[in-house]
């Protein structure tokens, strides 16, 4: 992987340790404050690192950049992912990167982008990385980030797993005009879509639909419950029409737009499901009615609703690692797309 920009000799870094339980074992959860590259704010940050980090000091360790969802922060309890990486032997990161998306420093700005940035940088200085396994992964708003860190950032990640993520503002502002996701948006970006240019821009800058043909070197893992958008707040739509931006500049088969409206009830079915569409992943452990791919990504459309899986998430990442000619390649040597 190619290493991280240099960061100021001045940033101080202060740790807190905090002890928690993990639902395996007992182990040190580490709240790191990382002073911002940007604007040298104290941005809080935990660590978890392997249980046999002390023993082994030639040992070096693969890094899951895990991100909070929507409206949390760096204190939303996100056990299922921290229990999947430390069964893995992984450094887990869970960064701040500002918060609940209500405010124009946070929801996918360039400062908070940068703010996972530095958490990367703090990991890579500070423990035994192994620099050719650095994954990224999170849910809703963590699946948003996501999308848009391998997009615009794509050459620190070796493989990516976003779960009912958001492609697109403005669209989704459209579904949310009355909720408190319309009022977050706009307080983020400063008012409605078509307010003015500069407030269509910041809803452009922070919607990954607009740069995922850029992320086609990373391994992207896009799924979605197939009741979101019914009982949950992100329509399908946006991880499927995310897809097809990778399959577009990858020059490979779209899902359709019949497909797409298919799937957009919950009770809907394609009528002439792809051999991929039918497999069964036991990792994953859900009925699934759509399974494409393209590049080295893939989308799916599960039984299921708003929702993130880890262990699946991390069976993905898992499969990747980063050569030294800097490609993400299969860990195991087949590169084929499909399983």
């Amino acid at each position: 992987m190619p290493s991280m920009p240099q960061i100021s000799k001045n940033i101080l870094f202060c740790l807190i340790f905090v002890w928690f339980a993990l639902p395996t074992n007992a182990q040190t959860k580490q709240k790191i404050i990382i002073t911002s590259s940007v604007d040298q704010s104290n941005q809080p940050c935990y660590f978890i690192l392997p249980r046999d980090y002390d023993k082994d000091k030639s040992q070096r360790y693969p890094v899951l950049m895990a991100l909070h969802t929507w409206s949390s922060s760096v204190e939303q309890n996100n056990t299922d992912w921290e229990a999947e990486a430390y069964k893995q032997g992984w450094i887990y990161v869970f960064p701040h990167f500002r918060g609940p998306n209500n405010r124009p420093q946070a929801c996918g700005s360039k400062i908070a982008q940068q703010d996972i940035l530095d958490a990367l940088a703090y990991a890579k200085s500070t423990f035994r990385t192994d620099n050719q396994r650095i994954y990224l992964a999170g849910v809703s708003g963590g699946g948003h980030m996501t999308m848009l860190m391998v997009s615009l950032h794509p050459q620190y990640w070796t493989a990516a797993s976003a779960w009912v993520g958001i492609s697109d503002l403005s669209k989704w502002h459209r579904q949310h005009v009355k909720t408190r996701y319309g009022m977050m948006m706009r307080a983020s970006c400063g008012g409605p879509p078509g307010a003015n240019n500069a407030v269509d821009k910041q809803y452009k800058e922070r919607s990954p639909i607009h740069y995922l043909a850029n992320s086609t070197r990373v391994p992207l893992d896009i799924a979605t419950g197939i009741h979101d958008g019914h009982t949950g707040s992100v329509p399908v739509s946006h991880s499927l029409e995310a897809f097809n931006v990778i399959a577009k500049a990858a020059r490979q088969r779209l899902v359709s737009t019949q497909e797409m409206k298919l799937l957009s009830t919950p009770t809907g079915r394609l009528t002439t499901p792809l051999e991929s569409d039918k497999i069964d992943d036991e990792v994953l452990g859900r009925k699934i009615y759509l399974r494409r791919y393209a590049a080295q990504s893939r989308v799916t459309v599960f039984e299921g609703g708003h929702e993130g899986i880890a262990e699946a998430g991390i069976d993905w990442l898992a499969r990747f690692q980063t050569n030294d000619q800097g490609q993400n390649v299969k860990a195991d040597g087949n590169n084929k797309t499909h399983e």
